[in-house]
């Protein structure tokens, strides 16, 4: 990570097959480098928190850690994925360069030790329910291990029930403690809908990210998928992928302008 560039996380919300993943990846990646963006891959191998039972969840764990290694390997970019349990940092610190903290597991102190103890760049999503200040704590129980790499993200807090609301105020608060991530997908989700699928509002990606921007985010976090009514998990709320560009062009501009 790069203190003078901007910081994309991006790619499809799940590895859903063994197509999707390599077809945003060596888009995004000509993207970045044309941008001079520091790109990391994202893809989840597993949905571990969905709401139905019968939701998607993954393709199968040594499959999907077989797509991450390749795509680090073939277009030369750090990868990352969620974890959810304590022993899966160390079966992952050697197939990606960052691991992410999902967002309702953020206070969750054994997983924050597993994951700075394999001394990887580790992602803490802030909680919906969470308070920008007490981000202070998660990020300073990874830094116990002796890992200083610590990324913290926005993704919005809970507004009632089936809906989340971006404070901006807390990117300059959490940037106090880590660089700060703006998650321009996941904080347009709209949870917790009578049907078990999350909703969203992907039309308001592009104002989430040029705000982010102009209150001086270090980096994005943006889901995206070549057909996002197609993808079988996050689909209401990702990016569609030819819209990827566009969008970046006008927050390195704001960014280089700030």
């Amino acid at each position: 990570m790069s203190k003078n560039k901007l910081l994309l996380i991006a790619g499809p919300c799940a590895i859903e097959n063994a197509e999707t993943p390599y077809e945003v990846a060596e888009k995004v990646t000509a993207i970045c480098k044309r941008l001079d963006i520091d790109l990391v891959f994202k893809s989840s191998y597993k949905k571990a928190n969905r709401t139905r039972l019968d939701s998607f969840t993954g393709i199968g764990k040594q499959q999907a850690y077989d797509i991450l290694q390749d795509i680090r390997k073939k277009y030369g970019v750090p990868v990352l994925t969620d974890i959810h349990e304590s022993y899966e940092a160390e079966e992952l610190k050697d197939v990606v360069d960052y691991l992410q903290i999902p967002a309702f597991l953020c206070r969750q102190t054994d997983l924050l030790l597993a994951a700075g103890k394999t001394g990887l760049w580790v992602n803490i999503k802030k909680g919906q329910f969470a308070a920008p200040e007490s981000m202070q704590f998660a990020s300073e129980k990874v830094r116990s291990t002796g890992n200083q790499k610590v990324l913290l993200t926005e993704r919005g807090t809970t507004f009632g029930y089936q809906d989340l609301v971006v404070d901006f105020r807390s990117i300059p608060i959490m940037k106090q403690f880590a660089p700060v991530i703006m998650d321009c997908t996941h904080s347009l989700q709209q949870p917790n809908q009578t049907s078990g699928v999350t909703g969203g509002q992907p039309a308001l990606i592009s104002t989430i990210a040029k705000a982010a921007m102009a209150v001086g985010a270090d980096g994005l976090f943006i889901e995206t998928h070549p057909n996002p009514a197609q993808a079988l998990s996050d689909g209401q709320n990702m990016l569609q992928l030819d819209r990827l560009e566009e969008l970046l062009e006008v927050c390195v501009r704001l960014r280089d302008l700030l």
